[in-house]
């Protein structure tokens, strides 16, 4: 038996590992895929063993290296990073096989350099989901900011140039002007920069100095897209689907909600912020964050840029969470990781397979679409009851944690917006799958009626998008259901996380 301590380097290394093979084998597609497929497979099972590992109690630290005295760079397992860790090694494997379908139906060019750079994705996110302090995770945070990059700007065009450094400006100017500031003030304040239990200061801590690095820490994680640190995420849609999917559901933005949660429980705790005065106005600019991006994404008829606001608004939610302070909300807030990921990326691939098969990027050119590509658009519909928090979806659970966490702190102005939020989700997500199957019903359905007989034609010479991205989309699908009927895996770490204890009805 591999002991828990070698089994999480693994975890870090193994998509590194895989690298050389994608590189070899640049010239054999098959052979360069089956590469990465591998790796995924292997992944997935090694953080499958960890969690059932760490289940049974089997600690796990690794020290690699001490670059001065204090900052370290060194791994533990703790709920949240298992939590976080099973998440990304399953969707690395899904979106692998969803990439493979989707970059040859769409011809794209330099796919090694893609599957490369998706691996040291990756491994960034698994070294960031295991830090044991703050060093550690912003090493980490930095790699999956430089290794998106050349992902982001795949295309080679202007426009993907110019999404690629609003990307990169964003995420490198809120983490080094405000996040590298926060660390550096937690060091002066607590002389350590351990994640601890409970948090790292103690009570002779100044709380407008807590106060003061609580607004740099949430302002310097750029990558959880709060406002008005939001623009390099709906500038960064100029990627290809599998990139956005990604960006949105594996890696980068959950990177960023993962690090809010982590430093708000290990490094301040629930009791210290609690009483941070700046605490209630920085879950007012969350919550404001919400509504307004469920409201910009009302207004995009271009899907891929719908969903971008959807993700800066359902980030929203996760931060609310945290910065509710509350067993509930913590509970909620990690809850929202997963079933987030595995929604939102269901939406995701459905929209690429669109584009892929239909050569459909706009909302009001998908009329009748639901006859041509049934499974797709019931992927879409799945996964649409996820973000919104209907069953039976995983998103349920989430949002019902978050809504209990907001009435133990009474917090009546977020529950509000928490409420008009997922209203909000209703009307910008549901009409697009009911009008791909209804495509007549409503005013809007004129149009598709006095055009039936040549929309009907175009639409018989549609099929479904390629096998891989279709098998992916349908995995994705169901696993958002049986994320609402066996939450339970998820719902232990996360309640432990939170300090509770009991099975999902408890």
């Amino acid at each position: 038996m591999i002991e828990q301590s070698v089994l999480m380097q693994l975890i870090i290394i193994l998509p590194l590992l895989a690298i050389p093979g994608i590189i070899a084998f640049g010239k054999w597609p098959n052979l360069r895929e089956a590469v990465t497929l591998i790796s995924g497979g292997l992944l997935l099972i090694a953080v499958i063993v960890f969690y059932q590992n760490f289940d049974a109690g089997q600690a796990a630290y690794v020290h690699w290296i001490e670059l001065l005295p204090g900052l370290d760079i060194a791994f533990r397992a703790e709920p949240l990073g298992v939590l976080f860790s099973m998440v990304a090694g399953s969707l690395w494997l899904v979106t692998s096989i969803y990439a493979i379908g989707y970059m040859r139906g769409h011809g794209e060019v330099n796919q090694t350099r893609f599957y490369a750079c998706f691996a040291v994705a990756i491994s960034a996110v698994m070294g960031l989901a295991f830090a044991d302090n703050l060093f550690t995770l912003f090493i980490f945070y930095e790699v999956l900011t430089l290794s998106t990059y050349p992902l982001v700007t795949h295309a080679g065009t202007e426009k993907a140039k110019q999404g690629g450094r609003t990307y990169l400006s964003i995420l490198l100017a809120t983490s080094i002007g405000f996040l590298l500031l926060a660390i550096v003030g937690t060091w002066w304040q607590a002389g350590t920069l351990t994640f601890t239990q409970g948090g790292v200061f103690d009570d002779s801590t100044s709380k407008v100095a807590a106060s003061v690095l609580l607004v740099l820490f949430i302002f310097g994680i750029g990558k959880a897209a709060i406002m008005p640190f939001h623009r390099w995420l709906p500038a960064a849609m100029v990627a290809p689907t599998p990139v956005s999917a990604l960006l949105h559901a594996v890696a980068v933005v959950k990177a960023g909600v993962f690090t809010v949660l982590k430093v708000c429980v290990y490094i301040f705790g629930i009791d210290l912020l609690r009483d941070i005065p700046a605490t209630q106005w920085l879950l007012y600019l969350a919550a404001a964050s919400v509504l307004l991006a469920s409201l910009v994404a009302m207004r995009q008829d271009n899907l891929k840029k719908r969903l971008a606001y959807s993700t800066v608004s359902q980030l929203g939610y996760i931060t609310i969470g945290a910065l509710l302070a509350s067993q509930a909300g913590i509970l909620g807030g990690a809850l929202h990781i997963v079933a987030h990921a595995f929604g939102k990326i269901t939406l995701f691939f459905c929209a690429g397979a669109i584009m892929v098969a239909a050569h459909k990027t706009e909302i009001s050119d998908m009329r009748g679409l639901g006859k041509a590509m049934p499974i797709t658009m019931i992927a879409f519909f799945i996964g649409s009851l996820s973000i919104i928090g209907l069953p039976p979806a995983g998103g349920v659970w989430s949002k019902w944690y978050l809504l209990m966490g907001t009435l133990d702190t009474h917090q009546w102005v977020v529950m509000s917006v928490l409420m008009v939020s997922s209203l909000l989700n209703i009307a910008y997500l549901l009409p697009i799958p009911l009008r791909a199957f209804f495509p007549g019903a409503g005013p809007q359905g004129a149009d598709f009626r006095a055009n039936e007989k040549v929309i009907r034609i175009e639409r018989a010479q549609i099929k479904e998008a390629p096998w891989p991205s279709l098998i992916a989309l349908s995995l994705t699908a169901i696993m958002t259901m049986v994320l609402f009927f066996w939450p339970h895996v998820f719902y232990e770490l996360a309640a432990s996380l939170a300090g509770l204890s009991g099975g999902i009805n408890g």
